[in-house]
């Protein structure tokens, strides 16, 4: 029997779940966040977070060694200190998970420690609560939130035991930099920390099944980021796929099937399996509520992110679309506002996203080539970091703006973003189509000199054929 009625129950407390759980607390519902590890989910914890910390203190540390090309001279060559790094990454997750349970209590959000399960019960819904102490609660609701994210795919032949065969979660926390590594899988998660590794020292191969690494997002970007691969001495083997490998005490030999058919092995001290991620939808009891799931097992959600099951709601990875926090944060706002009685749907006409690799890429809404099936008659226009004065400040200058927009009405369709900041930069092009821009109130919108915003204004006057710092084509 139920012990205790919520008005709503989240399970998951990632960046959907508390962000679910805070927004409930403030339009005045009582609500109960499960997480069955760390508040923050795994963006915040495994993700999102300590990645990029680590990616910052790669960055550094390249940075560092080139130092004399601006001048400075180093007492010594730097050197990495992986137990230190560790902490101060650690630290950064740790103030930011205290943040998160301050939040949650500030808005008057109750946090539970432990595995849920949903069972239909007689007010509702039945949400037994497995606590990590070995205790169990069982309280009663409505209103549930399935916030449970995604967790690695693993492949066949790479069991992930985090010593030899590492996933995400493995690499972010390792004690030492490898002196080799294979990276299987050449998407952002691989390309991320394969590029950290290798700014530390090791040698890094990538395998990628596909024709391209990071495969549909904007050619022309990517082509910049296989530039600085190649420069890093990364080397990617296109068209592979991995079939196993042998443990032979001092390394592990990977074996890949080669485009041409062929065999190739890999020498290797840490193996990397990143080919993407799936939903954690299993064990909740969703099947026997009736909770419509696709074949990947992704929870099927309209607009308000209702289930076919009245009551049930899901958010953020467990219901599919593109696997990114923001994401999930709105749609755990959208789930919380119709649950409190609003009117709220997602609504949105294009969701940034962003790959941290070096140079960064950011995307909005459609690519050139997108646009162009759509039907569209496309103007595109490109801007080059080289010609701003302050990527050559900062000694940065890989990269571009590129605007997509729509040749008769100007609409802006795409903005993508490869460079120095694109991570910073590509909340002005989400803007700017959620807003129905058209290239003229970019281009006529005056941007503070020297930034690598310009880029961006430079971009919409060259898709006009007016830009001041490139040479327009045809002109």
């Amino acid at each position: 029997m139920a012990e205790q009625r919520v008005e709503a129950v989240v399970i998951g407390s990632g960046p959907g779940g508390y962000v679910a759980g805070i927004r409930l607390g403030q339009l005045g519902v009582k609500a109960l966040v499960v997480e069955k590890e760390h508040p923050g989910g795994v963006c915040l914890n495994v993700g999102c977070i300590p990645s990029k910390a680590l990616i910052h203190a790669a960055k550094t540390f390249e940075k560092m060694a080139k130092a004399s090309e601006l001048g400075i001279r180093l007492a010594a060559p730097p050197a990495v200190d992986m137990a230190a790094m560790q902490a101060w990454k650690g630290g950064i997750v740790s103030k930011l998970t205290g943040g998160v349970k301050q939040l949650l209590k500030a808005n008057g959000a109750e946090l539970e420690l432990g595995t849920a399960s949903i069972a239909r019960g007689a007010g509702g819904y039945d949400v037994t609560i497995a606590r990590t102490d070995g205790t169990a609660r069982t309280v009663t609701t409505k209103n549930v939130i399935v916030a449970t994210g995604s967790r690695p795919i693993e492949i066949p032949g790479f069991a992930v035991d985090q010593q030899r065969v590492l996933d995400s979660t493995g690499a972010l926390a390792l004690a030492e930099v490898p002196g080799r590594l294979t990276v299987i899988g050449g998407g952002y998660i691989g390309l991320e920390l394969g590029m950290v590794y290798a700014k530390l020292g090791a040698k890094v191969t990538v395998v990628e099944a596909l024709d391209s690494i990071l495969a549909g997002i904007e050619p022309d970007c990517v082509q910049v980021v296989a530039r600085k691969l190649r420069k890093m001495g990364v080397e990617v083997l296109l068209g592979a796929k991995a079939k196993g490998w042998q443990d032979k005490g001092d390394r592990a030999v990977v074996t890949v099937e080669t485009k041409d058919g062929g065999e190739a092995t890999i020498d290797a001290d840490k193996i990397l399996v990143t080919v993407g991620r799936r939903p954690n939808s299993a064990g909740l009891g969703l099947e026997a509520l009736g909770v419509r799931l696709d074949a990947k097992g992704y929870v099927q959600v309209d607009r308000q992110q209702r289930t076919n099951v009245p009551g049930i709601y899901a958010i953020g990875d467990v219901a599919g679309g593109m696997l990114l926090a923001h994401k999930a944060s709105r749609e755990g706002e959208v789930a919380a506002e119709v649950i409190a009685g609003h009117k709220s749907a997602m609504d949105v006409r294009c969701i940034p996203a962003v790959v941290f690799t070096d140079p960064e890429i950011a995307t909005c809404g459609l690519t050139e080539q997108a646009a162009r099936d759509a039907g569209h008659a496309v103007r595109v226009g490109k801007f080059p970091f080289a010609a701003l004065g302050r990527a050559l400040s900062v000694n940065d200058t890989d990269g571009f703006a590129k605007v997509v927009a729509d040749a008769d009405s100007g609409e802006i369709l795409g903005v993508h973003i490869v460079g120095n900041g694109a991570s910073d930069l590509i909340s002005e092009g989400a803007l700017a189509i959620e807003m129905g821009a058209v290239l003229h109130d970019v281009a006529l919108t005056v941007h503070p000199h020297p930034t690598l915003g310009e880029s961006i204004m430079e971009a919409a006057k060259a898709a006009l054929g007016e830009a001041i710092h490139i040479v327009n084509r045809g002109s």
